[in-house]
């Protein structure tokens, strides 16, 4: 997911929301909190707007968990959920955000020595047990939303049946919306030894279950399948808000195309529409956007006017939007795979399964009786999978591998995983942190290269190129460069209708070597005098608040490297002309060199007609058009992100090399064949 803005900013509307007394929650809460004094695991059932994720850390404060100056850890799967959450629990215990009620996202810690009850990614906390690894700071852990499954929730649970075997004072609390719920428990309690443990099986872990939707919701399928699903999407928007009565509408599509295309598509028709049916504010909803965007979603709707938040699955569980009464599910999801042949990870559009559709519908009848328009057909749903397959089996595990083996554990094969991960996505996993030095021929983290990047908050291939700049004399340029990538493509804005004018400011900062030195060239010169200012951004279709953002990462990344004993004053590169060797060379070929290092396995060859092929030759790839080589020649280069969407596989922020640096960064991992 991409960065999110300081989060929050704005004051919550405390009406939208219920009273904690009224939740279903609330009935429990002396269950809840004698279950989990007794038991060193509870596992709690219910659907997201029953308020476990709210209420349980609010029962564990005022019930003295923190007394002992320990904190109440939940973790959440997604970044929005994480900061929309934390706000709303410092506004009902009447705190400023960051003081008893915090929150921790990738470049975003807002917490303080007060901070008693700390919302933050599985991710965050993984970080966390590295220089922390029985977490002793303490006292509960909540992993919500577990039934996501998402890579680093599982690879948490697996460390957490570790760390509840040394330390018997601390308690788990594992929140699931779907009846995952013996599946958790026969995973915590599969070894459990008495004489360990202190505690018999059915002593270890209990389960809970909490009342979930509080009205009925109508089911209404297609009788045949659509060929356009966007299509029957908007009329189906436009059939609700025509003839049914008051209540938001929670749309789900699968991305933040089908999104913009959508809001369009709506904004278009309403012309056609009689004037009083044109209130309509559609809103979109998805991961890239800042927070205070996303927070729209939140704010009620100008009097007589009829709401429509267009959502990716972010609205499934993670979040709770009161008001919605209408549910509109296209029944795709967009997926996440990681081919571990080809070493391609993908986004494709995929069916979702039978859990996330009752999850969706479960969106509608939270104040009042709901309906969900199902856009399959009854038959369609039958046909689904019951469940999601985990990210864990679907995934590219070097990143988590490399934080397991910094953890010390040497044998990541047998770690106890919720679900196990196919063979060869973990043989490929162990052959790239290999290639890049990460481990040795024992399979060992190395030091100290494994360790830091292990230590850096950036995935693999960028921590080593990152790491690697100080050989090649451009660590600062490095630096600002590793900062812009975290950005996902939201460095240039382009507003319609106005592409030309936006394609001529960005040729001012391009370069022929390609995509990264010309987010340099950006970078560089926004902290210019008198440049860092939204009318400067403006006139040259630069985003302003990602651009401080990025400001803001490269500072935190330099923090860390200063940490690891690497300071970037030692390492000024761009005056750096030593005579001899790499440090001669100008300064882009040292970045692009640098960036060979880390990215080689990302490497592709272009082809007459533009397009890219692998270096094994088996798949071809196109320049994204935010890209320069959307018009531009070269021979070899890398990239750092793939795309899919529809019938082509694109690649982002692109760099041209020489095909001779593969060979001479990369030995292990590419050979010359032998005519």
């Amino acid at each position: 997911m991409a960065d999110e803005e300081d989060a929050l900013e704005t004051p919550l509307n405390a009406a939208l929301y219920k009273p904690p007394t009224l939740l279903p929650i609330a009935r429990l809460k002396d269950v809840l909190l004698y279950t989990i004094e007794t038991y060193p695991l509870t596992i709690i059932v219910g659907e997201t707007g029953s308020g476990k994720t709210t209420q349980i850390p609010q029962f564990l404060y005022k019930s003295g968990w923190t007394a002992d100056g320990t904190s109440i850890a939940i973790t959440q799967p997604r970044r929005v959920a994480v900061t929309t959450v934390a706000a709303r629990v410092a506004h009902e215990m009447g705190c400023e955000l960051g003081q008893e009620v915090g929150y921790s996202i990738r470049f975003d810690d807002v917490t303080s020595e007060k901070t008693r009850i700390k919302f933050l990614t599985d991710g965050m906390l993984l970080r966390e047990i590295l220089v922390d690894p029985l977490l002793k700071r303490y006292s509960v852990i909540m992993v919500d939303e577990a039934h996501e499954r998402s890579l680093s929730s599982d690879i948490l649970l697996g460390l957490l049946t570790k760390i509840m075997k040394k330390r018997h004072d601390l308690r788990v609390v594992v929140s699931s919306a779907t009846l995952d719920a013996e599946h958790f428990l026969e995973f915590f309690t599969a070894d459990v030894d008495e004489k360990i443990h202190g505690k018999k099986k059915e002593e270890y872990g209990y389960v809970i279950g909490i009342e979930g939707r509080m009205h009925h919701v109508d089911l209404h399928y297609l009788i045949e399948p659509t060929p356009d699903y966007l299509e029957r999407t908007v009329e189906t928007i436009l059939e609700i808000h025509t003839s049914e009565p008051d209540g938001d509408i929670l749309v789900f599509l699968t991305g933040r195309d089908e999104i913009e295309t959508t809001i369009d598509m709506i904004q278009d028709r309403l012309g056609d529409l009689d004037s009083k049916f044109r209130n309509i504010q559609s809103l979109p909803l998805y991961a890239g956007l800042s927070s205070d965007q996303q927070m729209y979603v939140f704010e009620p709707a100008p009097e007589k006017t009829r709401k429509v938040i267009i959502s990716t699955n972010i609205a499934e569980a993670s979040v709770t939007i009161d008001g919605i009464v209408y549910v509109i599910d296209c029944g795709f999801v967009k997926l996440r795979s990681y081919d571990p042949t080809s070493g391609i990870e993908r986004l494709s559009i995929a069916p979702i399964s039978k859990a996330s559709a009752i999850q969706r519908a479960g969106r509608a009848g939270r104040t009042r009786p709901g309906k969900c328009y199902r856009l399959y057909t009854e038959e369609d749903y039958e046909d689904l999978e019951d469940v999601t397959p985990p990210e864990i089996q679907r995934s590219n595990l070097a990143p988590v591998f490399l934080q397991l083996f910094n953890l010390g554990i040497t044998n990541v094969v047998r770690f106890p995983y919720v679900s196990n991960p196919p063979s060869k996505l973990a043989t490929r996993a162990l052959e790239l942190l290999y290639a890049l030095g990460a481990l040795d021929d024992l399979a060992r983290i190395t030091k100290p290269l494994g360790i830091r990047m292990a230590e850096l908050p950036l995935e693999p291939m960028l921590a080593k190129a990152l790491l690697n700049a100080t050989s090649f004399n451009c660590l600062s340029e490095m630096l600002s460069i590793a900062a812009m990538m975290t950005l996902q493509g939201t460095t240039f804005v382009l507003p319609e209708g106005e592409k030309k004018q936006a394609d001529s400011a960005k040729r001012k900062f391009a370069v022929d070597e390609g995509d990264h030195i010309t987010l340099f060239n950006v970078y560089d010169a926004f902290i210019g005098p008198g440049r860092k200012d939204p009318k400067w951004c403006r006139d040259n279709y630069l985003n302003f608040k990602a651009l401080e953002k990025a400001v803001s990462v490269r500072k935190q990344l330099a923090r860390h490297l200063d940490h690891l004993g690497i300071q970037e004053s030692a390492f000024s590169g761009s005056d750096v002309r030593r005579v001899g060797g790499v440090s001669s060379l100008e300064l882009t070929e040292r970045i692009q060199r640098c960036l060979t290092t880390g990215f080689f396995a990302h490497a592709a060859r272009m082809k007459p007609d533009g397009s890219f092929t692998t270096v094994d030759g088996g798949t071809t790839l196109w320049a994204h058009p935010s890209s320069l080589f959307f018009h531009r020649k070269a021979d070899w280069v890398i990239y750092t992100e793939i795309l899919e969407s529809k019938d082509k596989i694109f690649i982002r922020d692109i760099t041209s090399i020489d095909k001779d640096w593969l060979l001479e960064y990369a030995p292990e991992y590419y050979k010359v064949k032998k005519r």
